[in-house]
């Protein structure tokens, strides 16, 4: 019974309700009374007949109140805010529908800055320097902006296209960077054999309730370009002759004065001579090494034997290494490739890293020597790793921000590219790739050659 009331509508519970209300005093009177029965009949039937009418006049507006909140609230949930309710009665139900059509009209304005906004921001990215790729979890690109597609050499929308069909036809660089999935610093070649330097953002997180992961490549353009780096290698030559121009005479002199000094029992002069002959030292070290990078000779390239390498510079630094077995053999400058080595090993163990987890990997890889060079550290910031490469930048204190750089000229003298990433498990990998002319195979061409 109860089930059977609560399925009816409220018009028919209020007209049911006005029925039953006229029907039982009528009744209790025929009753009381005792008229005839026809007359009982008829008393009850224009008592139903006059309740139904006015219990229809009074639902009535409820129903059409009722009406128009249904059709407004389907409007919404269509997205259409346009239509406003038009009942007007003075009652409760017609404050509701105004109240209705308020919130309506701000929704709508709201939407509408909403929508001039998202204009405005797809404007600005699309217009962004920065190439941006939103990747959702079934690894379909859900955005893309123009210069992305630039990047990956597509003259269509990215949007819609699967990651891996994308990185199918990518740079080879591009295509590791995204796969890796973490912050780093990779390079590009174009088509004029020139290389372009990217750093690379991940992020992730929830939209609709789905992950998604974003990436943002930035182009270094604060980069020192390579005009820019060949007058500030001129001018290091410069200062370097006039230095050592200056200290070979003054090393000279010194010596001459120690040679005085032994002859007379004064051991401050000592002090002195000492004093000056190590500043002396140093300014020569610090000379040389900016001569390395200033002036580097041409690569005199020679096989390269990995094991006899790497276990020489074992006996300076801790590390542990791999070298893979194959019959593949890189032509490289011995004395450059140990440098390249040295100034990574000890940024590696200036990081903050556990020696331990330091590493050198070697492997042959389509026709390309690859060395992996990680660490257990903390990594770089994204300011840090930007400006890693560019000359004269340094964290450090006494730094003179020329190890990193000087291996780039190390590599790019090799015709070879080096990039950074951040590992996942924390610290920091370089990779530094020679290419395949550089890596020759023993054959009998080779062999001839």
């Amino acid at each position: 019974m109860f089930n059977f009331i609560s399925r009816l509508s409220l018009t028919h519970k209020v007209v049911g309700i006005c029925i039953i209300c006229s029907v039982l005093p009528v009744m209790s009177i025929t009753i009381i009374a005792q008229p005839p029965l026809y007359y009982s009949v008829l008393l009850v039937i224009a008592a139903m007949l006059t309740s139904l009418l006015l219990a229809r006049a009074l639902t009535k507006p409820i129903k059409l109140g009722l009406q128009s909140l249904e059709t407004g609230l389907l409007n919404f949930k269509d997205g259409e805010l346009s239509s406003l309710l038009a009942y007007k009665n003075n009652d409760e139900l017609g404050k509701l529908c105004q109240l209705y059509n308020q919130t309506a009209k701000q929704l709508r304005q709201e939407k509408q800055w909403i929508y001039q906004r998202e204009l405005m921001l797809d404007k600005v990215l699309q217009s962004s320097p920065q190439a941006l790729l939103l990747v959702n979890d079934n690894s379909i690109v859900v955005f893309s902006n123009l210069i992305s597609r630039t990047l990956f050499n597509s003259t269509t929308q990215l949007e819609g296209t699967q990651l891996q069909q994308l990185l199918s036809d990518a740079p080879i660089q591009l295509a590791n960077a995204i796969e890796q999935g973490v912050d780093g610093l990779f390079n590009i070649e174009v088509d004029n054999h020139d290389s372009q330097t990217w750093h690379l953002s991940t992020g992730e997180f929830l939209l609709n309730n789905q992950k998604h992961h974003l990436y943002i490549f930035k182009q270094l353009t604060r980069e020192l370009s390579r005009q820019e780096v060949a007058v500030w290698k001129k001018v290091i030559r410069i200062i370097s002759h006039e230095l050592n121009n200056s200290l070979g005479p003054m090393s000279s002199m010194l010596h001459s004065a120690q040679l005085l000094a032994s002859r007379v029992d004064e051991p401050r002069l000592a002090r002195v001579f000492s004093t000056i002959d190590e500043r002396i030292s140093h300014l020569t070290e610090f000379v040389q090494g900016y001569g390395k990078f200033a002036k580097l000779p041409t690569p005199q390239k020679s096989a390269i034997n990995w094991q006899n390498t790497l276990s020489d510079l074992n006996r300076q630094w801790q590390f542990s290494y791999t070298v893979n077995t194959t019959q593949s053999i890189l032509h490289a400058d011995q004395a450059q490739l140990e440098q390249l080595l040295i100034n990574l090993l000890k940024n590696a163990h200036e990081s903050g890293s556990d020696p331990s987890k330091v590493n050198i990997s070697v492997a042959f890889f389509n026709n390309a020597c690859i060395v992996d060079i990680s660490d257990g550290g903390k990594g770089m910031s994204e300011q840090v790793m930007a400006n890693a490469l560019v000359p004269f930048y340094s964290t450090k204190s006494t730094g003179s921000g020329l190890g990193l750089a000087l291996c780039r000229e190390i590599a790019e003298a090799h015709k070879g590219q080096i990039s950074l990433h951040n590992k996942l498990s924390g610290g920091l990998n370089v990779q530094v790739t020679l290419p395949c002319r550089y890596c020759l195979l023993y054959t009998s061409d080779a062999a001839d050659e």
